[in-house]
């Protein structure tokens, strides 16, 4: 059973509350003071010091009703899909359900610190491929950006890389890759990833080609390396594949010439199967996306990944800024949706709910986070009005009060900072989400058998 790792857990909130405040990204905070925090976590290379930020408190909106008075309120599904809205998602699992030559589903999850250590995705992705086949583990990070970075099946080891996550929240030039993480390497960079399976056969190296840009090498299982030439005359994506017919466990990079820009490797099977891409950044917001993301590179990596489901999953952090939920958290999600469709227009989308947060309410109790259930509704609401599916984590996990009660579980199934499920508790939401999935399946499937019988009888 993957361990979530408990020391580092008050460092993720942590880290996550910190990153998540620049007055770029959520405008309802003060500006900052001159004094200089050191860096809260390792990260390779030379990186700038994050600065502490003091919150404006926000007053509380007066609650709403949840009902009219005399009546009650209809219960909102787990999964919406209203409208059609995952159909071109369904129609791509149902070939991968039957078995079609080549038929592969691809699914690209964005979202923070549970996803950056492959929680409740790691799960799901297993599911899928059981339920589905197997069409690879999908895109990995080349380094650990985070000490707690794991992806479930894979070890991740590099050393000599300068890494600037997108969560960092410094501009840059906006080039982030698919995984929201830059790494430059020097003359000493390498690194190593090995796949608990071997029967990965196809794996590509993501790049940037760029004005002096150097060389790197990479090589599956200890064979022939492959060079690359990075200098170009301007800057734009690039990938480097390699084949191994009879599937290959490891791949070995190192820079050759520096300097070189990488941001991740996938790696994938024939089919038919299902790939999942688990893209998490520690303390990010939906703002990554539309703040930090140069737009126009953002879409071509988004175009070369190609996804039939493109699922946007933050809120967490966003929780801690009640302003930035009340006033700014709508605009910015409607921003990052607009340009998910405008580079895949014909993908769909799923908006997928934070899970409960909890906090310390007084001695010995524990409550939701008031914001909790205010983002929920945001984003149900604009998944309808803007063509997204939407799940509600919040509601699969038991709904309000759902931290205090994992936390006092036996055993426990969240850890004490009342945000990060332990590996049973992200599996219990995997289970959900996977059914769900399974069902909007099955009704997609009937509308069509529907729609053609009554094709036949005309």
């Amino acid at each position: 059973m993957r361990e979530f790792p408990i020391h580092t857990a008050a460092a993720i909130l942590t880290f996550g509350l910190l990153l998540g405040a620049s007055s770029r990204v959520l405008p309802s905070l003060k500006s900052p003071r001159a004094s200089q925090v050191p860096e809260l976590v390792g990260l390779s290379g030379t990186n700038p010091p994050l600065v502490p930020w003091s919150r404006r408190v926000e007053p509380e909106p007066a609650a709403l009703p949840s009902a009219l008075p005399g009546k009650t309120a209809a219960p909102q599904p787990l999964l919406d899909d209203s409208s059609g809205a995952l159909d071109r998602f369904y129609q791509a699992l149902w070939r991968t359900e039957k078995r079609e030559d080549g038929a592969v589903t691809r699914i690209v999850h964005y979202g923070d610190s549970p996803t950056t250590a492959d929680l409740i995705t790691g799960d799901v992705r297993t599911m899928l491929h059981k339920r589905y086949g197997d069409a690879g583990h999908g895109f990995v990070l080349i380094a650990k950006p985070w000490a707690w970075y794991q992806h479930a099946g894979v070890q991740i080891a590099g050393s000599g890389w300068q890494m600037a996550p997108a969560s960092r929240f410094e501009s840059r030039d906006g080039l982030f890759g698919l995984g929201g993480v830059s790494f430059s390497g020097g003359a000493s960079a390498h690194s190593r990833i090995t796949w608990d399976d071997r029967g990965n056969t196809r794996f590509e190296v993501w790049f940037l080609k760029q004005p002096g840009g150097g060389a790197f090498t990479f090589s599956a299982d200890g064979g022939p390396a492959q060079r690359v030439e990075t200098d170009a005359a301007g800057k734009s994506p690039a990938f480097a594949e390699v084949n191994a017919a009879s599937g290959a466990a490891q791949i070995d990079l190192r820079v050759d010439n520096p300097p070189v820009r990488l941001f991740g490797i996938l790696a994938e099977k024939p089919g038919p199967g299902v790939v999942y891409d688990s893209l998490g950044l520690n303390g990010a917001s939906v703002t990554v996306l539309t703040r930090m993301f140069n737009q126009n590179h953002w879409t071509e990596q988004l175009r070369h990944r190609d996804p039939q489901l493109l699922i946007i999953n933050y809120g967490t952090n966003e929780a801690d800024f009640a302003g930035f939920v009340d006033k700014g958290y709508e605009k910015e999600l409607r921003e990052a949706i607009r340009r998910a469709h405008a580079a895949l227009p014909d993908a769909s989308i799923l908006v997928m709910s934070p899970m409960d947060r909890g906090y310390k309410a007084g001695a010995g109790e524990i409550e939701t986070m008031p914001t909790i259930p205010r983002i929920l509704a945001i984003q149900r609401r604009v998944a309808r009005e803007t063509g997204c599916g939407f799940f509600d984590t919040f509601a699969a996990m038991g709904g309000d009060g759902t931290m205090a009660r994992w936390y006092a579980a036996h055993p426990r199934l969240v850890s004490a900072d009342l945000i990060h499920p332990y590996p049973a508790g992200g599996k219990m939401i995997a289970n959900v989400f996977v059914r769900e999935l399974a069902a909007g399946l099955n009704r997609y499937k009937l509308r069509q058998t529907q729609t053609q019988s009554r094709r036949m009888v005309r």
